[in-house]
């Protein structure tokens, strides 16, 4: 039996040209290193199964030009020091022990500390001065996917490389050229779903790659990956997306059904549908297709699909998916919470019309004010917007209407909701039935018995504020038509003459008197009184009904 080498292993880059998605921090090296510019201390940083430890070996090995195939001798120089098991003061100092003696062949000694996230704070401590000052012969290199553990003092002295999770299209590529290597045959797509569920790893695609080989026979189909590796295909999605599609409710919940049957996850299948419209919005506009990962076949499909859709429709399905992502881990039920996530996405509003990008007309109200409709000649002419003229029709039918509507009524009393209906209308467009036309003479103690019958039916019609400002002060008779009221403030002052139209046709009609005037006089030395202590209280409400004095001695109040 042959011993049998993992394709993470296997297939390895020894050279900054065969490494994957890293090309801004490869060029970056290789200047330096060509431009003699190289720090003496490295910070590798990123998610695992990017390249970190391969660039730093292949770095090592760059640096004392060593090739392929002198492997034995790189040994030498090259010092590998696993900081997950070796994280103590003691295994610093051996380190340090090591760096003061020089190379026995090439130029540099190369020290690469993996993990160098889990060294203790001691041991980083002890590390510092080695760090800052290293001899001219040796070069560090830290790797660590935790960056945020690594003390500042340490990252000030060092280079930082941030490396980023390598896009699926370039984990395909690479699954694509070991397939051929190896004669295996394979579907793209079966190559997609495995790049996707390696989130990033290049590491760990390979390492799937290789225990989906056993399984499904040197024959890497869709359908077989997904089986293996538990993961919903992207036709499940499609599968239920035509259901939403169709408004069958039914169809989804079976759908659902079948899905838990195959030992998929109830919130794998919410996350992974919540990514499928996120792809479809994504193909529904050429701006933003390029972010889209799976091969042209599937982008074609997506697109498809997407055009069947409303654009305001993706947010509302992006929105409820989201929710229900966030709401899973908190709900007993979970297989309601999905069956209902999915029952609200079939009743949203999903139609082939895509929404009109016309903006509504805004008619300015300066034009109704000088338009007459029985002038207009140009109702059907091509050139005039239709819209904009059915907006005027119906404006001014309005209009006529209520005009109609308000000449029928008539005011045998005072009523605010039926005879202010409109803000321009005034006392000189009510008809002769609704005003007196006789000049009354009315004494002040007639004043007050009208001003207090405006104050009730103030506060039956709910404007408890005007009723409470009518109640500060008494109306003045002054002369024999003008009435003076004193209020405390400019606000309320402002406030009464609002509505002044309103009071004089009140006190018109009640005396009798249509050559009423009345002004409001500010006068800021009136205090507006309150009761705020329960004596206070009880003063006020003895002064409204001095009876309540009775009760209190009866029932032996305080």
């Amino acid at each position: 039996m042959n011993q049998f080498k993992v394709s993470a292993l296997k297939y390895r880059p020894i050279s900054f040209d065969e490494v994957v998605g890293q090309d801004i921090i490869t060029t970056t090296l290789n200047k330096a290193i060509e431009n003699n510019q190289l720090a003496k201390s490295l910070l590798f940083c990123g998610p695992r199964g990017v390249g970190k430890t391969t660039c730093a070996r292949i770095l090592a090995k760059k640096i004392n030009n060593f090739n392929s195939s002198n492997n034995n001798n790189h040994s030498y120089n090259i010092f590998e020091l696993d900081a997950a098991s070796n994280n103590s003061v003691e295994d610093i100092r051996n380190l340090t022990e090591q760096v003061r003696v020089p190379p026995q062949i090439g130029n540099f000694k190369v020290f690469i500390i993996d993990e160098a996230h889990m060294l203790t704070t001691s041991a980083f401590n002890a590390f510092l001065k080695t760090l800052e000052e290293p001899p001219s012969h040796a070069i560090f290199i830290l790797a660590t996917t935790e960056k945020n553990k690594i003390i500042p003092t340490i990252l000030s002295r060092c280079q930082i490389y941030d490396f980023k999770r390598i896009k699926i299209k370039d984990i395909v590529m690479v699954l694509e050229s070991v397939s051929k290597k190896q004669n295996i045959s394979f579907e793209v797509d079966a190559l997609n779903l495995i790049a996707e569920k390696a989130d990033g790893a290049l590491r760990d695609a390979l390492t799937l790659f290789d225990q989906l080989l056993i399984s499904c026979t040197n024959n890497l189909t869709l359908e077989n990956v997904s089986k293996n590796l538990n993961v919903i295909s992207n036709n499940i999605y499609f599968d239920l997306t035509d259901e939403i599609l169709k408004k069958n409710i039914p169809g989804i919940l079976i759908k659902i059904e079948n899905i838990v049957e195959l030992g998929y996850d109830l919130y794998d299948l919410i996350s992974g549908m919540n990514n499928h419209f996120r792809n479809l919005l994504l193909c529904s506009e050429t701006d933003t297709d390029s972010l889209f990962e799976f091969s042209e076949s599937f982008k074609d499909k997506y697109s498809n699909y997407s055009s069947k859709i409303k654009s305001n429709m993706f947010l509302d399905s992006l929105d409820i998916l989201t929710e229900s992502e966030l709401n899973y881990n908190k709900t007993k039920n979970k297989r309601i919470l999905v069956e209902l996530t999915f029952m609200k996405l079939t009743s949203l509003d999903y139609s082939e019309k895509k929404p009109s990008n016309k903006k509504k007309k805004i008619i300015p109200t300066s034009f109704y004010k000088n338009f007459d409709p029985n002038k207009i000649d140009i109702m059907n002419s091509k050139n005039v917007n239709q819209d904009f003229l059915s907006e005027t029709r119906d404006y001014f039918e309005k209009k006529n209407t209520e005009k109609q509507t308000f000449e029928k009524k008539r005011f045998s009393k005072f009523s605010l909701s039926s005879v202010f209906e409109k803000n321009d209308i005034s006392i000189k467009n009510l008809n002769s039935e609704s005003v007196s036309k006789i000049n009354h003479e009315f004494s002040s103690s007639d004043l007050q018995k009208s001003w207090k019958k405006l104050i009730k039916e103030k506060s039956k019609l709910g404007e408890k504020n005007i009723a409470s400002i009518l109640r500060l002060g008494k109306p003045l008779l002054k002369g024999n038509n003008l009435i003076k009221f004193e209020v405390p403030s400019e606000s309320i002052k402002n406030e009464l003459d609002n509505i002044k139209s309103d009071l004089l046709f009140f006190l018109t009609n009640e005396l009798k008197n249509e050559k009423i005037k009345i002004d409001f006089i500010l006068n800021e030395k009136i205090i507006i009184k309150k009761a705020y202590t329960f004596e206070e209280k009880y003063k006020k409400l003895y002064e409204i009904n001095p009876k309540i004095d009775k009760l209190k001695k009866e029932f032996g109040l305080d």
